[in-house]
């Protein structure tokens, strides 16, 4: 049979039984954006949108295994991690990437679920900066999620979070991508920060409301439109415009708890 040479988003995280979240999530994401999905699953998880009652997680060489043979049959032009679960996991991804240098790997780092379940096993973050993150051209905390990847209290302000934000970019990633959702005030706003260059804020307002998958939404787009030849940048700012409609419009399921505010267009980004 002939591969399929479309490009491709292989997608490397967790199964969400609820399916608000993880690679239910990423796939429906990504596909909405006119970008086909191919899968390495790195757990099982028994979950309703309150709980996560199970996890089980995938062999280590079952996910580089499911990687490999992804990146075989399809044109993969970019990859999304999420949910990685164990360090020995983050090995096994690690080694893969390092034989595909060339396609960008974008970064969700989940380390807990919306009802507060530990996702990523203790020890685990010290060799997910060591050996992932400088193979990625995108890391996406938000800010709970920075403070534990630097092991330091939550940011109060965004001086706080840009000093958080650069001691992990000197971990390696190649570029580190704040989200404000977990900020207050009326405007949501995600700092891009690289090396050696001015960070530059995606700015939207605060929609009232929230719903889970919001994070694997974000780095699913931004994937998909560099898959579709999108430069970092153009993809962040395409990424957040498809979240930003996403939420603002309803078009959610059922379950998706969201009460968005009144808003008839979406604000200009800058710069």
């Amino acid at each position: 049979m002939a591969m399929r040479r479309e490009p491709h988003v292989l997608v490397v995280g967790g199964s969400d039984s609820s399916g608000g979240a993880g690679i239910a999530r990423d796939i429906e994401t990504i596909a909405s954006i006119g970008v086909r999905t191919c899968l390495a699953v790195t757990a099982l998880t028994v979950q309703t949108h309150d709980a996560v009652m199970e996890i089980h997680h995938s062999p280590p060489s079952l996910v580089a295994d499911q990687m490999r043979a992804a990146l075989q049959a399809n044109e993969v032009a970019a990859i999304k991690i999420g949910m990685l679960a164990t360090a020995e996991i983050i090995v096994a991804v690690a080694a893969v990437l390092r034989k595909f240098p060339q396609v960008p790997a974008v970064l969700d780092p989940v380390l807990a679920s919306t009802s507060g379940r530990a996702l990523l096993e203790a020890g685990a973050i010290a060799v997910m900066k060591r050996d992932l993150m400088p193979l990625c051209c995108l890391v996406m905390p938000n800010l709970p999620e920075l403070a534990l990847l630097i092991g330091s209290e939550l940011a109060v302000d965004e001086d706080g979070a840009l000093q958080q934000g650069q001691r992990l970019l000197a971990a390696g990633p190649q570029a580190l991508l704040i989200k404000g959702g977990h900020a207050s005030g009326p405007r949501s706003t995600d700092i891009l920060l690289r090396r050696n260059q001015e960070p530059i804020r995606f700015d939207a307002p605060r929609l009232a409301g929230s719903m889970r998958g919001t994070g694997c939404m974000l780095a699913s787009a931004i994937a998909a439109h560099m898959a579709n030849a999108r430069s970092l940048e153009d993809g962040v700012r395409e990424g957040k415009l498809f979240v930003f409609e996403k939420l603002q419009k309803g078009r959610l399921n059922s379950h998706d708890v969201l009460r968005p505010a009144k808003q008839t267009h979406f604000p200009k980004f800058f710069p």
